[in-house]
């Protein structure tokens, strides 16, 4: 639907409006279960692919409208908002999305974190991210897009573990195994975890917290690939030993895997100066293996060297986040 059609069908109301955005991920550096109560956690690969949200509220109607209309957890998520803050629901959400839905690209987490700033800035309420949490955790297990950093979460309770930090961009050649996975139900599902698997994430998770406090690439695409292995047992891909070769002869520093989505990507240093070399080859093998290959780059936060947590990402044009290459 383009903009023209979309607004004679969904005129905005007058009044203030509220705008918020979000950032994807493609899949997680790490994703398992740790020897604790509540173990379930993965470790955020933020990208450069971005959610964006308007909230016109419409105090003359009781029920908001949201666009496109299969977006209904936003729409939930409206209604818990504005109920909180004693004001009508009424009004119009319009989302606007580059991240593919249904493949491990944390799509309806950043649906979500967007929408909660954008009604929020609407209404004048604020939305720190542990205020975001709480709702979130009433509607589905989240991702830690609302922290700009790479952070280790607990994905179904909605809680930050740890702020790791950030890591020089990398650029992310990704490939799709077709389908979509649904978040609620691949949760819910039991993990086949032993507890030597379970000390065996916590050994990774502790690596790879050094490897992001130091920037040491290569450490983490080790064990990005080690994760996207382990992740056989719950979710497998069919592409990962061919992608894990295609890594290999192009000098990758690793595969990433969406854990519970169908994507597959190679990570390649930014800095290299043999990176757009790279690139072109593992985009030629990838389109050869999978039809189409997709690039994507991650995002670099500013270090605050007196605080871990890092404070402002660079937010591109949602529509310049993602490029498809052909065949």
């Amino acid at each position: 639907m383009d903009e023209a059609v979309e607004s004679s069908l969904f005129p905005a109301p007058p009044g203030p409006v509220g705008a918020g955005t979000a950032f994807g991920t493609f899949g997680e550096l790490l994703q398992g279960e740790l020897p604790e109560d509540d173990g379930d956690f993965l470790v955020t690969l933020p990208v450069a692919c971005w959610t964006r949200v308007v909230f016109h509220p419409d105090p003359r109607r009781t029920e908001p409208q949201v666009w496109p209309a299969h977006k209904t957890k936003a729409l939930r998520l409206v209604r818990m908002i504005c109920a909180d803050a004693g004001r009508p629901a009424g009004g119009l959400l319009t989302v606007r999305s580059a991240i593919p839905e249904g493949k491990g690209l944390a799509s309806s987490s950043a649906d979500l974190v967007a929408t909660a700033r954008a009604v929020g800035r609407a209404l004048g309420v604020p939305m720190p991210p542990r205020r975001i949490e709480r709702y979130l955790a009433r509607i589905e297990p989240t991702d830690g897009v609302l922290y700009p950093a790479i952070v280790a979460y607990h994905h179904r309770s909605v809680r930050l573990r740890a702020t790791l930090g950030s890591l020089p961009r990398m650029t992310v050649v990704g490939v799709d195994e077709g389908g979509t996975v649904d978040t609620v139900d691949f949760n819910r599902a039991p993990k086949p975890f032993t507890d030597a698997d379970r000390r065996a994430y916590a050994r990774l998770l502790d690596r790879l917290t050094l490897a992001v406090r130091d920037g040491d690439l290569p450490a983490v695409g080790d064990i990005a690939t080690r994760s996207a292995v382990r992740n056989q047992a719950v979710n497998p891909k069919r592409w990962l030993d061919p992608m894990r070769d295609i890594c290999r002869d192009v000098g990758g520093l690793g595969v990433v895997a969406g854990h519970s989505g169908t994507t597959l990507g190679i990570l390649l240093d930014a800095r290299d100066p043999a990176c757009p070399h790279r690139t072109t080859a593992a985009s030629r093998a990838c389109a050869e293996l999978a039809g189409a290959a997709t690039l994507y780059r991650t995002l670099s936060f500013r270090r605050d060297t007196s605080r871990p947590t890092v404070a402002r990402a660079r937010r591109p044009d949602p529509s310049e986040s993602v490029t498809a290459l052909p065949t």
